[in-house]
């Protein structure tokens, strides 16, 4: 018997990548004394950025 990962919805993968990523952005830009204010900002515009991009171009292609 083999047994296979579940199967994920793109849509939550394209989350998942944002979401860790953003907090990735944030930190670092608090971490070269960005203000929090602007920290935000620029993490949830790059959220936004990165689950459009991942959801459009992170599925794979069509294997023949």
């Amino acid at each position: 018997m083999h047994f296979r990962a579940p199967s994920i919805d793109p849509g939550v993968m394209a989350f998942v990548w944002a979401l860790l990523l953003s907090v990735y952005v944030y930190f670092g830009l608090l971490a070269v004394g960005a203000s929090a204010a602007c920290a935000i900002v620029i993490a949830l515009l790059a959220f936004a950025g990165i689950w459009l991009f991942v959801r459009l171009r992170g599925e794979d292609g069509v294997r023949t």
